[in-house]
């Protein structure tokens, strides 16, 4: 089995976990998304930790990473809080699709943060997935609430703004199992002096779903990095559109939610511009001799 293989089946794996993870997220029931973000956090923080004690992995850190450590999971919590806030008030397919849209705002912001030039390809790739979301979300034309929306949106815009930070971060030598401990550690802290007077009593299935959901979540986090580590992003990276399959055929099977006509024509929308956005960027790499 070649290497990129072995990546598109991480990263197919990584998608269906995230898929999974968001249909337990909905099972848990009428929980705070706040609530149910911290055990969903816990869990990763707990599995990052052990892979940092357990491969004695030596982090330094100069005064200068701790604001964009800060940033990034600052970026991370909006994005992560936005999709909890969707997939309770959304169909979970509609909700995964809007918060993929997270890698469209990354390059929008690393233009800002890491002053890689947006080229007009890219630009119409943008604006043709934003086009895509108007059919998803179809305003005016469906009984969608527009908060909801609004603030997958918003998680989406959370998600590429933390995925740009991590590559800076990671340019600056430090570990992706402790961006990813610093971030879930972080999150928590910040959401409990929500959660702890709102925390709302759970019965053990929720709890059960919820620590199921943070484990898929681990399984998803650790997947995508091996893809990343048997294959370039340019290579693989479009595979994980495959989530949209999953979340979709789960959704039927577990919540009974079936995408109308025009989602499955946003969807299609979207995931042909992020398949032109790919095929650009791989030939730009290409011809700038990257390997």
């Amino acid at each position: 089995m070649s290497n990129k293989v072995k990546g598109i089946l991480c990263i197919m794996l990584s998608s269906f976990a995230w898929a999974a993870m968001g249909i337990f997220v909905r099972l848990a029931g009428d929980v705070p998304s706040m609530q149910k973000s911290v055990f969903r956090n816990l869990v990763a923080c707990l599995v990052a930790g052990v892979t940092l004690l357990a491969g004695r992995t030596k982090v330094r850190l100069k005064k200068s990473d701790w604001p964009w450590m800060i940033f990034r999971s600052v970026a991370g919590t909006i994005g992560l809080l936005g999709n909890f806030y969707a997939l309770d008030r959304m169909m979970v397919a509609d909700a995964n699709m809007l918060n993929k849209l997270a890698p469209f705002f990354t390059v929008i912001v690393s233009v800002f943060l890491l002053k890689e030039a947006l080229k007009l390809p890219q630009v119409l790739c943008i604006v043709l997935a934003f086009v895509g979301t108007l059919f998803v979300i179809k305003p005016g034309m469906s009984a969608m609430p527009a908060g909801p929306a609004a603030i997958a949106l918003l998680g989406g815009a959370g998600a590429g703004t933390a995925y740009s930070v991590v590559r800076l971060l990671q340019k600056r030598g430090i570990p992706g199992n402790f961006i990813v401990f610093f971030f879930s550690a972080f999150s928590c802290v910040v959401v409990l002096p929500w959660v702890i007077p709102h925390y709302q009593p759970m019965e053990a299935w929720q709890l059960g779903y919820l620590l199921l959901a943070g484990a898929l979540a681990a399984v998803g986090q650790f997947a995508v990095t091996a893809a990343y580590k048997f294959a370039p992003a340019r290579e693989i990276s479009i595979y994980d559109y495959s989530q949209i399959i999953f979340s979709t055929l789960l959704g039927v099977l577990f919540l009974n939610e079936i995408p109308d006509g025009w989602s499955f024509l946003g969807y299609g929308i979207i995931i042909g511009a992020s398949v032109l956005m790919f095929i650009y960027n791989g030939k730009r790499v290409d011809s700038e001799g990257g390997k």
